[in-house]
């Protein structure tokens, strides 16, 4: 018997009209579509009139679920995977299912569509020449923190989704651990009220203190100085210049104190002596 063969689709990430004729053709085509949410598709299903059995296959059951549609495509089922909005596999479960289909070298086609972070790379006006995608961070306060501390000197510009009842307090610890660099907020893409804020981590925070965030959230900040260069960059400063040059590029001064101390390989205590004479 042939092996099936799994579809990954893109569906819109908000306008219906963004979904490929290529996608519609393959959601008629195959025996069946699993769905991060059944009933959300239903109704994308319905607004373009196919007919086909959906089942689930979302984060909490994807250990479960996911061998039970590899033993479908194994006899030789035809399945497309849809998440809720955009590219399966990226930020969602699908990524499991695809790396079962490889190891029992199940055909896997993926069709072409909508991804809402390079989307909002492109229209954020920061460098898109080369970009590191981070997705969702850890909502563990200590975890993100962690993760932050490690990219902080990455020096693409980075890409981050965000639910909007969390995107205050990322912004928050965006700035503690990277400074208070440029940043972009794309919201409701490709839908009737898309909107792109753009500022510094704190006009940013300050904007959505008086206007609370609403609706999908990608957020993007330019990337940082390579930790390789850091060192370079400050060897003929002391450590006041040193101070001085992170605070005026958007630094508070107890973030540049531990910044300069790490950076130079010296006591917190000493920068901090240095910076009592500061303006």
């Amino acid at each position: 018997m042939d092996k099936g063969k799994l579809y990954i689709c893109p569906t819109p990430i908000g306008n219906l009209e963004d979904i490929t004729l290529r996608v519609l053709n393959t959601l008629k085509a195959v025996d069946v579509i699993a769905a991060e949410d059944t009933r959300h598709t239903l109704r994308l299903l319905n607004h373009f009139e196919i007919q086909k059995p959906l089942t689930s296959y979302h984060e909490h059951n994807r250990m479960s679920k996911g061998p039970q549609l590899v033993n479908k495509l194994l006899q030789g089922e035809k399945i497309a995977l849809v998440s809720d909005a955009g590219m399966p596999g990226i930020s969602d479960p699908g990524e499991d299912l695809i790396k079962l289909c490889i190891e029992e070298d199940i055909p896997v086609e993926v069709l072409p569509g909508a991804t809402a972070g390079i989307l909002a790379l492109v229209a954020s006006g920061l460098d898109a020449r080369r970009f590191s995608f981070e997705g969702f961070l850890d909502r563990d306060k200590k975890k993100k923190k962690e993760r932050l501390e490690q990219i902080k000197h990455e020096d693409r510009t980075l890409i981050f989704y965000e639910a909007p009842h969390r995107l205050k307090e990322t912004l928050k610890s965006l700035s503690e651990v990277l400074g208070n660099r440029q940043a972009v907020v794309g919201r409701e893409l490709t839908k009737k009220f898309e909107e792109f804020i753009r500022g510094d981590f704190e006009t940013l925070l300050a904007h959505f203190q008086e206007n609370p965030p609403r609706g999908e959230i990608v957020l993007l900040c330019e990337g940082g100085v390579p930790s390789d260069h850091q060192e370079e960059a400050f060897k003929d400063l002391t450590i006041q210049e040193h101070l001085i040059q992170l605070i005026e590029a958007g630094m508070d001064k107890k973030q540049a104190i531990k910044e300069v101390a790490k950076a130079r390989k010296v006591p917190k205590r000493d920068v901090y002596q240095e910076s009592i004479e500061l303006p």
